[in-house]
Formats: structure tokens, C-alpha cells, sequence
């Protein structure tokens, strides 16, 4: 059991440990909620400009502007 106790050193090892563990779970959780904001963001976004797309004429679905031939 000596590998628990760290050469007498356990008290300062183990919550190292545990405080690292909980940062990494934080920063995990943080960028998920981050992620899934943005990807709102960009769904509103593109449905905007879709929409504006629409009202302004231009069936063009790719977004690119047809030169006149």
C-alpha cells in the first residue's frame, strides 16, 4: 500500500489529483455548452440568410451570384 501513501507525500499527491480531475471536467462540460451555443448561433444564422436569400429573389441555393452571360 505504500504506492497510496506516496513516500509520506499522499496529503499533497491525492488532491492534486482530485483538483486536476475536477478542472479537466469543468473545462470538458464548459466547451460542450460553448459548442452546442455556437452551433445554435450559426443554425439561426444560416436560417437568416436563407431566409433573406429568399425575400431578396435568388433561388440560388449555393449562395454564389450568376453572372449575366
Amino acid at each position: 500500500m505504500s504506492f497510496f501513501e506516496m513516500g509520506g507525500y499522499a496529503a499533497y499527491v491525492w488532491p492534486a489529483f482530485g483538483a486536476a480531475a475536477v478542472i479537466m471536467v469543468a473545462l470538458l462540460v464548459l466547451s460542450i455548452r460553448t459548442m452546442r451555443a455556437r452551433e445554435a448561433a450559426l443554425r439561426t444564422l444560416e436560417a437568416t440568410a436563407r431566409q433573406q436569400r429568399a425575400a431578396d429573389g435568388d433561388g440560388d441555393s449555393d449562395g454564389e451570384q450568376n453572372a449575366p452571360a
